[in-house]
């Protein structure tokens, strides 16, 4: 079998194809998962990967020469980094690039779900406004209480917006956050009962899988709101369906899903609930910045330099 002259990047998943291009100007022989061949499977020195999609073991170790993960997204739980560490693989991911960009599309679900402004806007299209008649009024959002589960980079994003519109935040994660300026719940469920609205910001691993189960969605309750901008599988997603249709929870403004695409079917009788189709960091702004930081990484990978964001151990 005769090498490739130049290093072989795989693209691991359909949707990264835009980026062969970039790739192949910086002298990289691309791979494409979906029809790699044989031979390029022995060569393969770099994956650029979407990290929310499940990179399997078995495939992975049938890279021999494999040395570098390169993460386009922020998150990278389709990764086992622990895995790949021990195994000599690097792992590097979108370091905060997007954070600012998922806090806004945060609080325009809060905003959306809270005020009504999605069905606000339904009345007006189909007629259903007619003289003297209003939907009936809400709540301000000032005053109200806002709880962040994870307070990263995008959960700090949001509380510092969410504290400019009068909102008291308070937040929850799994570990102290010493020198943080907001009080730490004693738990999450303690988090969940003290606020009008629960924002899922966390990094998702297999610590904390459907932690958002029955018990933290009817803590929130009747009267409040979860939104999640951080992956599906954090949330007991049917759980989540059931109290919303029986009203044991309030409402829900939703990016991402158990199942992404989410069938549509799904989500038809779900009332007070704004979704939106896993957009929340994909701005035009971000994503330059992600995919130029994977691309820099993947150089610095082949170069033999310390790569620019390595996910953390």
């Amino acid at each position: 079998m005769i090498s490739s002259p130049k290093p072989v990047v795989l693209l691991s998943n359909q949707m990264l194809s835009p980026m062969q291009q970039a790739l192949e100007a910086q002298g990289y022989e691309v791979a494409r998962r979906w029809e790699m061949t044989p031979q390029q499977a022995a060569e393969v020195r770099a994956i650029v990967h979407a990290g929310e999609i499940a990179l399997p073991a078995e495939f992975l170790e049938s890279l021999p020469k494999l040395g570098l993960i390169a993460c386009v997204s922020v998150g990278y739980d389709g990764v086992d980094v622990p895995w790949c560490r021990a195994r000599g693989l690097e792992v590097t991911h979108a370091q905060g690039l997007n954070a600012e960009d998922v806090a806004d599309h945060a609080i325009g679900l809060m905003i959306a779900g809270w005020r009504n402004l999605t069905a606000g806007e339904a009345m007006v299209r189909s007629g259903g406004w007619q003289k003297g008649e209003r939907m009936g009024p809400r709540p301000s959002l000032r005053g109200r209480k806002l709880g962040v589960m994870g307070l990263g980079a995008i959960g700090e994003a949001v509380a510092v917006r969410a504290e400019a519109f009068g909102m008291e935040v308070a937040w929850w994660g799994p570990r102290e956050k010493p020198g943080v300026g907001r009080p730490r719940a004693e738990s999450l469920l303690k988090l969940a009962a003290d606020s009008d609205v629960l924002v899922v910001a966390c990094r998702a691993d297999e610590t904390n899988r459907k932690m958002v189960d029955q018990a933290v969605i009817e803590a929130v309750g009747a009267r409040g709101m979860i939104v999640n901008v951080a992956r599906g599988s954090i949330i007991d997603e049917d759980a989540l369906i059931a109290a919303l249709k029986d009203g044991r929870l309030g409402r829900a403004g939703l990016d991402v899903f158990e199942t992404e695409p989410t069938p549509a079917q799904r989500w038809a009788d779900v009332p007070n609930a704004v979704l939106t189709p896993h957009s929340a960091g994909g701005t035009s702004d971000s994503v330059v910045r992600m995919v130029a930081q994977a691309l820099e990484n993947v150089r610095l990978f082949l170069v033999g330099e310390p790569v620019m964001s390595p996910v953390a151990a």
